[in-house]
């Protein structure tokens, strides 16, 4: 059976729920509601399409504002009444202008969600001015001198941890862990690129 034939469309009138979280760093970002042409446009696509029921219209993601969200997978929950709809946003998703439709006090930010914060500010600072960002001057005396950091950190993790000192090993491996990312981003991966890997040899 297909997604929509699975669904249970008359529980929810037509209308089932979706709730859309980023594929990157599982935050959860709006909720909406689709009916069958408009998860069949999402699906043909790849871009999330929904039902407005405020102007009683199908109703693409960035259709004006250009902030789409690219489909990556759609699950339907165990009752066949709710999807979970993971994508990779463009721009930011609310149209307040920020990340998620909840604010910072209902929807407390995961670590992994920081960390996929953490790697997009990175990534912006490729074209920073390398005399006002730490991270751009690393950009601009290449990889090389990036991968050196590391290898300076990475002692500093090894004998911060051989000494006994906790507070530094934290602070060491904090310097580590950012530069691994300037690294990462510096030959265009990502730190999902690593995960990917660990659960790869985890299966």
């Amino acid at each position: 059976m297909s997604l929509a034939e699975r669904i249970n469309w008359e529980k929810v009138d037509g209308l089932v729920p979706a709730i859309v979280q980023d594929f990157g760093s599982s935050q959860v970002l709006m909720m909406g509601y689709m009916n069958q042409e408009a998860l069949a446009k999402t699906l043909e696509t790849e871009q999330v399409t929904f039902y407005s029921r405020t102007k009683q219209r199908l109703w693409t993601k960035g259709e004006t504002s250009g902030n789409v969200l690219q489909l990556k997978n759609i699950a339907l929950d165990c009752d066949q009444d709710t999807l979970l709809v993971k994508v990779n946003p463009i721009g930011p998703t609310c149209h307040t202008g920020t990340t998620t439709c909840w604010d910072g006090d209902a929807q407390e930010e995961s670590q992994m969600v920081w960390l996929h914060q953490l790697e997009q500010l990175l990534a912006a600072r490729k074209s920073a001015d390398p005399d006002s960002s730490y991270t751009a001057s690393l950009y601009a005396r290449g990889t090389k001198r990036i991968s050196q950091k590391v290898g300076e950190e990475g002692v500093e993790v090894a004998l911060a941890a051989t000494s006994g000192d906790k507070a530094e090993l934290v602070c060491e491996s904090a310097d580590l862990i950012y530069h691994l990312l300037v690294l990462l981003q510096d030959q265009g991966l990502s730190m999902s690129d690593v995960i990917n890997k660990l659960k790869e040899r985890h299966k």
